[in-house]
């Protein structure tokens, strides 16, 4: 982007945030910190994504041993183990923080020292490229700049929401149940600020412009350490203002746009990725005209895969997926059933009924997991997302446990391996781990249900041993994934077409754009055999071969027969 459009664009963005008064003068300030990063950096031609890519969630503590830090010790297991399947690794937040595993920071800058250091880090993006976390819209109250708030003097003083506590905030979204204004006793007697998602992690005032700056400046850091993406979380609440709902603002996209333009200006690679655990249409938004975020996380997904494998049915998975808009040019979705937090519920909202969620809850409950609420705008709570590991929430359907748990379980990933987007697994899929209620016990909060911490030998054990669920699991994800990254289908932008074959079925036909031969992709969602009639398939495009299992894709009398939980990637040959 040449320096004139760059300039007139980022004014154009300031304007609309901060108004004309403010935006020539930002403008200047803007530029020079941009400056002196591009004088120090190097513009890079990076692919933006293909087929290879795939992505491996993880905290820098989910693996410890006594030899070495817990980052050495994750870096030593990805090159062992993960390197030819995962092209990228998203370390979640490794600063020093004071709660929440991380996303109350008290440093953006810093490694925490007992996790490792920097060049732990660089380490580990010698082999994998790197997801950073860009935790925008609060900080954790032992920062710096909030000490500064409580004294009244200094840098951050004015980095924060001062409210009256009589202020009405009853329109404000809420994605938790907890007071939204806290007390904070200052050197000017007791102030409430806002703090949307606890009382350490208090809000940011982006309203003063010292605070844009400061994150731009933080954004282009995390490009010099080597981050290819940049994950923003919570983005959704940035932007502040009375008597509105205070969520995705205009403001907000404003502020993701003007990243977008400065990281563009420099062009360094990186991909912006926003996490808005909203509805769908409210999450994609964040794609903007195409000049927004690159990536949003599909958060529809996992509560769908979830109800599909949970009934036996796959009819609302498929109707989502037949109605997602179609991709605009260079943007994708970072697909994901699982994660360090919950499984969300927003995104499904006007997709599954709300009996059958309440059956959902039932069923994660009776397999050891809790539900999380959040306060609604008419004062009541209604449940946000779903505590619980993926692997135990899948020991079984809404009718109770059974046999089939790592088939169902496998099901599940290779409907996240198939589907349109980049994906990412969490390491405690690819290790099948199961609840860690100790976890919950000694932290009292439920996300830690699914935040478990390996010890490296035990889980070696587990995952190099010929019987165990979590060998069974590790092994298969890993050979799917060196699969996966072979077919130009799988590409993020080769199109998808979502087939209605059968009610426990859920069926896509992925396209490749360079010509090469199409996947079909069949997964059985239930515990009973299905067989699939011959006239499912056109004559000229017949099946050839099951990447899947190896084994040669042939019908029977009365056409294709699939087991219970049994997934098939089938290789097109055009017989024209």
């Amino acid at each position: 982007m040449e320096e004139a459009r760059f300039k007139q664009r980022v004014k154009t963005r300031l304007n609309r945030i901060y108004g004309e008064c403010q935006a020539n003068t930002l403008l200047t300030k803007l530029c020079q910190l941009v400056e002196r990063y591009r004088q120090s950096t190097e513009s890079v031609t990076l692919k933006r994504w293909d087929e290879t890519d795939a992505i491996l969630i993880t905290y820098g503590d989910s693996l410890l041993s006594e030899e070495s830090t817990p980052l050495q010790t994750l870096s030593g297991f990805l090159n062992k183990y993960c390197q030819k399947a995962f092209s990228t690794v998203h370390i979640l937040p490794f600063f020093p923080y004071s709660s929440d595993d991380g996303f109350a920071v008290i440093d953006y800058r810093q490694v925490n020292f007992e996790l490792g250091c920097w060049h732990d880090i660089i380490e580990i993006n010698q082999n994998f490229d790197l997801v950073v976390d860009l935790v925008i819209n609060h900080v954790s109250r032992e920062s710096l700049w909030f000490m500064d708030f409580v004294v009244g003097q200094g840098y951050g003083k004015d980095f924060f929401h001062e409210l009256e506590p009589a202020s009405d905030v009853s329109q404000v979204v809420r994605p938790r149940n907890s007071p939204l204004l806290v007390p904070i006793h200052t050197r000017r007697g007791v102030k409430y600020v806002w703090a949307t998602f606890s009382n350490d992690q208090i809000d940011l005032n982006f309203a003063n412009p010292d605070v844009l700056l400061e994150f731009v400046d933080i954004l282009l850091f995390y490009t010099t350490i080597g981050a290819r993406f940049i994950r923003l979380d919570a983005i959704a609440f940035l932007w502040k203002k009375r008597s509105t709902p205070c969520i995705h603002l205009p403001e907000t996209h404003e502020i993701v746009k003007l990243f977008r333009d400065v990281l563009e200006y420099l062009a360094l690679g990186v991909v912006l990725i926003t996490e808005t655990n909203v509805p769908v249409d409210e999450n994609i938004s964040y794609f903007g005209e195409g000049d927004e975020a690159q990536m949003v996380y599909q958060f529809a997904l996992p509560p769908l895969v979830l109800h599909a494998l949970y009934y036996g049915k796959a009819d609302y998975l498929t109707t989502w997926a037949q109605q997602i808009p179609p991709l605009l040019p260079n943007c994708t979705y970072l697909n994901f059933v699982a994660s360090h937090d919950g499984i969300g519920l927003r995104a499904v909202e006007k997709i599954i009924p709300e009996i059958e969620v309440m059956h959902m809850i039932e069923t994660v409950h009776r397999y050891g997991g809790y539900v999380s609420l959040k306060s609604n705008v008419d004062g009541s709570d209604s449940p946000y997302e779903l505590n619980v590991s993926l692997f135990d929430a899948l020991m079984g359907t809404r009718r109770g446990p059974d046999q089939w748990q790592v088939q169902r379980f496998l099901c599940s990933q290779i409907i996240l391996l198939s589907v349109q987007g980049i994906p990412a697994i969490y390491i405690h899929s690819l290790t099948a781990t199961p609840n860690d209620l100790d976890n919950v016990e000694r932290t009292g909060r439920m996300r830690s249900i699914n935040r478990a911490r390996w010890n490296l030998l035990a889980l070696e054990n587990q995952i190099t041993h010929q019987h165990s669920a979590q060998g069974e699991v590790f092994k298969a994800i890993i050979r799917l994934l060196l699969t996966r990254r072979k077919y130009k289908a799988f590409h993020p932008d080769a199109p998808q077409q979502v087939m209605s074959v059968h009610k426990n079925i859920f069926a896509i036909r992925r396209t490749s754009l360079c010509g090469e031969n199409d996947i079909i992709v069949f997964c059985n969602v239930s515990q009973v055999p299905v067989t699939l009639a011959l006239a499912s398939f056109p004559k000229q495009k017949q099946p050839t071969i099951d990447l899947i299992s190896g084994k040669s894709w042939q019908a029977g009398e009365s056409g294709y027969r699939l087991q219970p939980y049994q997934c098939c990637w089938l290789l097109v040959k055009d017989t024209k």
